[in-house]
């Protein structure tokens, strides 16, 4: 066992040789590094493979163990100063390990699919690489500064993936958000490891935590001081796990590629802030206040994440809102002191969210063979509908997905969500109304998205692509930027579309009508995407191919089970509690974790009820039931007014407005923030320009007038010259006499 754990220095290692090599590659070889470019998909996938085993291994040893192993090297030594560098392998380390590789795992073989055709395959592959070195890095630390290193680097792989389309627009400044709102976050972080060390003395976290205590108790520490500092440590936090104020970035990420969204912002990335909290609870914990104020952040986000979520149309913002709303959950219990269902909830959540972002990026794949490679087209939920017998597999892992989330029974976020609602009851009853609230909107969003999606019969969308001759086609590159519309008619959709059989398939048809190979070649030269010819076109969405569906049917596994780990059934069967077993008593919590059965399936019946209630006014708002309406005057007056119609009329469109304009925070910060921003730097420039290099430049200009009015003074004779010399003196004589009279 001791052997296991001295080799443990290698997790976040593993990874780094792919982005190395090929970043070698590319620069020396190009044309043989790129011509092999699937070898590097299957070594990304090989070595954090080998990470996953390693870490399932220490996490069994963890299990049977509940040992905490530390080991740390000098780095820096002088008389006042020693930093060190290591690793800490103990439950939390081995959770989000196990997060990363499975997850990671997941996403790269999906992505090799998914990304084959666009010129950035083997820029992808490395920025992934190095983020999940970045990633493991940050979660094998064993004290502040080194956490702080791999947390800038973690921001950093964030940012070029999101901005991985930097072509495009929207994705350039998507990727500038993100950067800049975590910067904020980020500096009150190192404000606060700085704080904590003048403090403490220490960036070790079993040094900190011990001398940190032992100054609380004897009280001798200034308690506002130190507050302060948490609060600034809780900042890093709250930026990188998208909390309320700084969410803002999370949903403009999703312009980067659907991968990056299941992997960094639904798994791993947004998971460090509750990775950082949950690390320093030992910390939090004996602070007075600090405390509450991040379950209040908490149940803030909670609401406002799933409010935001009500109204979106473009699906994986929807998703974006959905995990800020379920981050919001792990920080509220955080906040409340419940640890373990703060991260049993990060697993659970983990899993079903990475299912429900792969999934929306099989249909978005799917869709954009149908409206010409456009992501603002192939993203709305309002152009999809009547998906589910064109991609059933997709769609019926999406619905598990959906349910978890909704938290029905038996998946695996109805076991984790449950525990922190019946948290919220004994920590806060205000809390807990908002919780359980928050719980019925979540069904409602949610089946929201999948109804929208997946269920109904023909779309309006799907008419303008199936024919009529005014339809255009728009051209894109993977790589971003939108292509105008044509109005030549050899870029016509009808005209581009050659159908196998006269007069095309109806909607409704089982068979797929693919482009003729002819008119492949044609669009080639318009689409810059290397082999288009490869690329399987029809009129249609059509189901993804194997690869990509592989890794959704292993999350639908994880979601089935994985909740199954943290069922307390009792003492020894309870896996997740004897595997937190050393978190557990460092923060001074009983581990006995044994389960009243009448309470919970009271309490469960309750949380089920209303996550059905939100489920049914999805149905009845979104569910376009054609076939039970009789009266087609009843049909085409629904179809007019549509839930946003039917939302007006009844509350004034208010809810709507707020959802689908992010409840007026970004236009907020826009106004005020940036706005504000820009007065200063103008004013500081105006300050700058007139004032600050105005007096020197005024002091230069005046001595130029006065040298020119000298020079014409002067005539170049020496008796006028003594004459003024003469005057000048009796002059300041006579003035002398008279003031010493």
């Amino acid at each position: 066992m001791e052997q296991i754990y001295q080799y443990a220095w290698i997790i976040p290692f593993l990874p780094l040789p792919v982005p190395m090599l090929i970043g070698l590659g590319l620069l020396l070889f190009p044309t043989a590094t790129k011509s092999i470019r699937r070898m590097w998909a299957f070594q990304s996938v090989l070595l954090l493979s080998i990470v996953m085993i390693f870490s399932i291994n220490l996490s069994i040893q963890q299990i049977n163990s509940s040992s905490v192993y530390q080991y740390v090297w000098s780095w820096i030594i002088n008389n006042d100063f020693s930093l060190e560098f290591g690793y800490l392998i103990d439950p939390l380390t081995s959770i989000m390990s196990i997060l990363i590789t499975t997850v990671g795992i997941m996403v790269l073989i999906y992505s090799d699919n998914y990304m084959s055709h666009d010129h950035g395959y083997l820029r992808f592959f490395a920025y992934m690489s190095f983020f999940s070195t970045s990633m493991l890095g940050l979660v094998t630390s064993s004290n502040l500064i080194q956490i702080y290193i791999f947390w800038e680097l973690v921001g950093i792989c964030s940012y070029l993936l999101i901005g991985f389309w930097f072509t495009r627009p929207v994705a350039a400044k998507a990727c500038q958000k993100a950067f800049v709102t975590n910067r904020v976050g980020d500096f009150g972080l190192l404000l606060g490891i700085l704080g904590f060390y003048w403090v403490t003395g220490s960036f070790e976290f079993r040094d900190l935590f011990q001398i940190f205590n032992n100054l609380i108790y004897n009280n001798e520490v200034n308690f506002v001081f130190v507050t302060l500092c948490a609060v600034l440590l809780f900042a890093g936090a709250v930026a990188k796990s998208a909390q309320f104020p700084l969410h803002v970035w999370l949903p403009d990420a999703m312009e980067g590629p659907t991968p990056i969204s299941a992997l960094i912002h639904a798994a791993t990335m947004v998971a460090a802030g509750i990775f950082l909290v949950a690390r320093l609870m030992p910390l939090f914990i004996v602070i007075p206040h600090i405390m509450n104020f991040i379950s209040l952040i908490g149940i803030i986000t909670v609401f406002l994440g799933a409010t935001l979520a009500l109204a979106q149309k473009d699906i994986k913002r929807g998703l974006a809102y959905s995990t800020m709303s379920q981050l919001g959950y792990m920080m509220l219990a955080l906040g409340m002191g419940s640890y373990r269902s703060a991260l049993f909830h990060l697993i659970t959540h983990a899993y079903s969210k990475a299912l429900l972002f792969l999934g929306s990026g099989s249909v978005i794949h799917s869709m954009e063979t149908l409206v010409g490679y456009c992501p603002k087209k192939s993203q709305n939920m309002v152009l999809m509908g009547g998906l589910t017998k064109h991609v059933p597999i997709t769609k019926n892992s999406f619905l598990l997905g959906t349910l978890s989330l909704c938290g029905i029974p038996p998946l695996a976020c109805f076991w984790s969500k449950d525990e922190i609602l019946n948290d919220s009851w004994l920590y806060s009853p205000i809390f807990a109304i908002i919780a359980w609230s928050t719980a019925g909107l979540t069904a409602f969003y949610m089946s929201r998205i999948y109804l929208l999606t997946f269920e109904g019969h023909l779309n309006v969308h799907f008419q303008n692509y199936s024919g009529k001759r005014n339809t255009p086609f728009y051209s894109i590159s993977l790589w971003g930027k939108e292509g105008s519309k044509k109005s030549n008619k050899n870029f016509r959709l009808v005209t581009l579309l050659k159908m196998k059989k006269k007069g095309g398939p109806s909607f409704f048809s089982n068979k797929v009508s693919k482009f003729d190979e002819n008119v492949r070649n044609m669009i080639q030269p318009v689409l810059s995407i290397p082999n288009f010819a490869n690329i399987k076109t029809s009129l249609y969405p059509y189901e993804s191919d194997n690869t990509m569906l592989f890794p959704i049917l292993i999350l639908i596994l994880f979601t089935l089970f994985v909740g199954f780990l943290g069922i307390p059934f009792n003492e020894d069967v309870d896996i997740l509690s004897k595997w937190l077993t050393p978190s557990i008593n460092l923060l001074h919590k009983n581990s006995n974790n044994s389960i009243d059965w009448y309470e919970f399936c009271k309490d469960a019946v309750f949380s089920v009820s209303i996550a059905s209630f939100g489920i049914f006014i999805a149905f009845f708002l979104y569910q376009p039931v054609y076939s039970s309406f009789q009266n087609l005057d009843l049909i085409n007056s629904f179809v007019k007014m549509g839930p946003k119609r039917i939302f007006s009329d009844k509350i004034k469109n208010a809810i709507y407005d707020w959802s689908y304009n992010r409840g007026y925070i970004d236009a907020f910060y826009g106004t005020f923030l940036t706005a504000g921003m820009i007065k200063l730097a103008e004013f500081t420039h105006f300050f700058d320009r007139r004032i600050i290099d105005g007096i020197p430049n005024g002091v230069g200009l005046m001595s130029f007038f006065v040298a020119e009015v000298i020079k014409s003074v002067g005539g170049g004779r020496i008796s006028s010259y003594l004459f003024f010399y003469f005057s000048y003196v009796s002059i300041f004589l006579l003035i002398y006499y008279f003031l010493n009279l």
